[in-house]
């Protein structure tokens, strides 16, 4: 789709790189830039069990795909000319420099576009473009209310376990960069994109956010159940010891649940006849499910639930999931520094020519 782009990838850690090898798999050609010292970080993060004497971690693998390599100290002379090179026919530069860096290697962007005024520069900040604080997606999910709503009163708050504050600054920087090579096609004019991880967080609060806004509620941590919806988010253990989890977002799903749980009355009771009942009564609501679910096979009970399009689901752990085959059409393989990694794609909408 886009193999004219040419993409400089100067970030490093997950969002920037990920974004990158978002437009490497729809065909761009991709240079990832690094300092032949300090090469980005996230090849020495490492779990215990890998190979020490590489230098290729699968954090790193994870947003670095179908690139090419170089290093370069942009310090050096003769290093930032050769940059200055690439700059000429580049179309997309990814940077995620702190605060004031683009200053002290000279590529701020009245530089680089003086030099090639088509260029499309996009950059992740953490804090806004005037903040010098250091971000990490921990800090961003601490600062920006994640935290304080992930997990249980028992727990503490809790990070999620990905970066996912990094992970939607990323779509949102695809997005951005998108929107600018479409203006950029009509102008012919370049342009200079930013996210910031802050904005990003609160923007993705969302109902969360208007919760708050409209009631004045702080949200509570709740465990996996839903402030709104009942019962969604509970979770049942089978007969056989799986755990399933439900997500009734409607009366109908509501009633369809009765019916295969042999609990048709629970539907005339006032105190689940609906949604706002049923999260009032959820702990009751809860109770009754489930000492029936837990005579239930969950094969067969989820088996039903799915032919009546009820939503629910069974707990899988990750080697269940990326064994399933339609995970492993997600896979992607690749041989970097002559170590063989693997990721899941980043590109996963499918496109049909008219």
């Amino acid at each position: 789709m886009l193999k004219k782009i040419k993409v400089l990838d100067l970030s490093t850690v997950l969002a920037g790189p990920s974004v990158a090898t978002y437009f490497a798999e729809l065909g761009a050609e991709v240079t990832k830039i690094e300092h032949p010292e300090n090469k980005d970080i996230t090849r020495k993060w490492k779990l215990p069990i890998e190979d020490k004497n590489i230098n290729v971690s699968a954090y790193f693998s994870s947003v670095n795909y179908k690139k090419k390599y170089i290093n370069l100290n942009l310090k050096k002379s003769s290093d930032y000319t050769k940059f200055i090179e690439l700059i000429k026919t580049a179309d997309i530069l990814i940077t995620n420099f702190k605060y004031g860096d683009d200053i002290k290697l000279n590529i701020e962007d009245k530089t680089l576009h003086k030099i090639n005024p088509s260029l499309i520069i996009g950059k992740i900040n953490g804090f806004g473009s005037d903040s010098d604080r250091v971000a990490y997606d921990l800090i961003l999910q601490a600062e920006t209310g994640f935290m304080s709503i992930n997990g249980t009163l028992e727990s503490g708050p809790i990070k999620m376990p990905v970066a996912m504050i990094d992970i939607l600054a990323a779509h949102h920087l695809k997005e951005a960069l998108l929107i600018s090579l479409l203006n950029r096609n009509e102008t012919g004019k370049g342009s200079s994109v930013s996210v910031s991880l802050y904005d990003v967080a609160i923007s993705s609060l969302t109902n969360q956010s208007s919760n708050y806004l409209m009631t004045k509620n702080i949200p509570n941590r709740i465990g996996s159940i839903h402030p709104n919806i009942a019962p969604y988010g509970e979770l049942f253990t089978t007969k056989d010891g799986n755990i399933i989890t439900l997500a009734i977002g409607s009366n109908q799903h509501f009633k369809k649940l009765c019916s295969i749980l042999n609990c048709e009355e629970l539907c005339i009771d006032n105190r689940f006849q609906t949604n706002q009942n049923r999260v009032e009564n959820r702990i009751i609501l809860k109770n009754i499910l489930e000492k029936k679910i837990q005579n239930k096979n969950s094969l067969n009970l989820l088996s039903k639930l799915r032919n009546l399009k009820v939503p629910a689901g069974e707990i899988k752990n990750i080697e269940e999931v990326l064994t399933t085959p339609q995970a492993k059409k997600l896979i992607k393989e690749e041989i970097i520094e002559g170590v063989k990694t693997y990721r899941t794609t980043s590109v996963v909408f499918n496109s049909k020519e008219t």
